[in-house]
């Protein structure tokens, strides 16, 4: 029984069935990258800004769909996806850029909907009026904010603020967008207190999705020169799943939880090493949930029932 209102059960009521990310690299850059704000990037990004590397290795938008269509549809049974265009800001530069990016993306078999990862200062009302328009079922902005304390955004070198996310997040709302805001437990300086003083404030705020990251030390980082200088410390696992059943007591049941925790390679990861592995992660959320009697939202409504759009459908129902 899920105690959450998970990414995977939203899509299947919303299509009938699984639906898979591909991953997409447009080549786009970063203002916090390309020196317009820094040339560091933020203290806990690596050069690589969390992508697959194959727009600079020549592959098309077309041929990165067929790459991984071909490969985990049948790996997961399905003929439906989701675009997500994942490395750095994707709406960063001109809008001619990002039309002609998003043509490229017209037709592409088993298209449902795309996700955006960007930045809130790398919007504006233009752009947000043109990707309110574009002609698939789902459209998400991946909205990246980590804290709601400009003290903290300011101390990981974020270039922007928790007013700049808000700002973005309700003019995006009042086009029809749905956005997924990104939070971090476990930044420089913050506990468990401050994380859920994040989860406060854009549970106030007209988000649709979420996505939960454990705080993780990648290879060549400033990040990583922090961690060495013992300046910082990293939650523990238990800290970290105590940390996320309280973010969800608190969260409107209604939010779409895209994800409990970061993903990171051991080629890429310095600490903590439990971050390898995410299944620990969702079974320690699960578990704790269950012997608490508690689900995504119940502090806001402690007398109501667990909503039932927790639950995926069963075949009967998608045939209804």
């Amino acid at each position: 029984m899920k105690r959450y209102h998970s990414l995977s059960t939203y899509l299947h009521r919303r299509f009938g069935g699984r639906v898979q990310k591909i991953p997409l690299d447009a080549g786009f850059s970063c203002p916090n990258r390309d020196g317009t704000l820094s040339r560091h990037g933020c203290i806990f990004c690596n050069e690589q800004g969390a992508g697959t590397g194959l727009f600079a290795q020549g592959y098309s938008l077309k041929q990165q769909w067929e790459r991984w269509t071909t490969q985990l549809g049948p790996k997961y049974g399905t003929n439906m996806f989701l675009a997500y265009l994942q490395s750095y800001s994707n709406t960063y530069g001109p809008l001619a850029r990002l039309k002609n990016t998003f043509d490229q993306l017209a037709g592409l078999p088993g298209l449902c909907g795309v996700c955006i990862g960007t930045r809130p200062d790398c919007l504006d009302q233009e752009k947000i009026q043109y990707l309110s328009s574009l002609p698939t079922q789902e459209v998400w902005l991946d909205l990246g904010l980590q804290s709601s304390h400009n003290t903290t955004l300011a101390r990981i070198n974020r270039g922007h603020t928790a007013e700049d996310f808000a700002r973005a997040t309700e003019l995006a709302s009042e086009h029809g967008l749905k956005v997924c805001a990104h939070l971090i437990m476990g930044l420089p300086g913050e506990g468990t207190d401050e994380f859920l003083e994040s989860i406060t404030f854009v549970n106030n705020l007209p988000i649709a999705g979420i996505k939960l990251h454990n705080m993780i030390v990648f290879k060549d980082t400033m990040l990583e020169k922090m961690w060495a200088k013992e300046e910082m410390r990293l939650p523990e696992l238990a800290e970290y799943i105590e940390a996320v059943v309280f973010a969800l007591e608190q969260l409107r049941p209604e939010i779409v939880v895209h994800r409990l925790g970061a993903d990171c390679n051991l080629d890429e990861l310095v600490a903590p090493m439990w971050a390898l592995k995410k299944r620990p992660i969702m079974n320690g959320v699960n578990a704790m949930l269950k012997d608490l009697d508690s689900w995504q939202g119940k502090r806001l409504a402690p007398n109501s029932p667990m909503p039932e759009w927790f639950q995926t459908p069963r075949p009967e129902e998608n045939r209804s």
